[in-house]
């Protein structure tokens, strides 16, 4: 069992930027890929990024290229999401999530987060 909080959430500009953490408790954080995903109103969850257990590989949706940065520290059992250059688009429900290797789709995801409202105002 992975418990998974995320935090960072908040109101911001366009163009501005924000960082999004997720605290690990539970099984051991490192041998979990995770993901992090966004849900707008009346809209499907969507992949955002992901990491490899290690950190070596990242791996980004087309959408946020460039302008997202995911990270993980084993150490501390987070993983972050570095949000620039934020667009009104961005505005979602953003979740972490735990999964035994990476993936994009939802359903390779086991663990979930609550999540963290991002709003960006134009």
């Amino acid at each position: 069992q992975v418990q998974l909080v995320e935090s960072g959430g908040g109101l911001v500009q366009a163009g501005g930027s924000l960082r999004l953490s997720c605290a690990a408790s539970g099984r051991a954080f490192s041998t979990y890929c995770m993901g992090w995903f966004r849900q707008a109103p009346g809209k499907e969850r969507e992949y955002v990024a992901a990491i490899s257990q290690s950190g070596n590989r990242l791996y980004y949706a087309d959408s946020v290229k460039g302008r997202f940065t995911i990270s993980r520290d084993n150490a501390k059992n987070t993983v972050s999401l570095q949000m620039n250059s934020l667009k009104p688009e961005d505005a979602a429900d953003y979740y972490c999530a735990a999964a035994p290797v990476i993936a994009t789709a939802t359903w390779a995801y086991d663990y979930w987060g609550q999540g963290t409202q991002v709003t960006v105002s134009s």
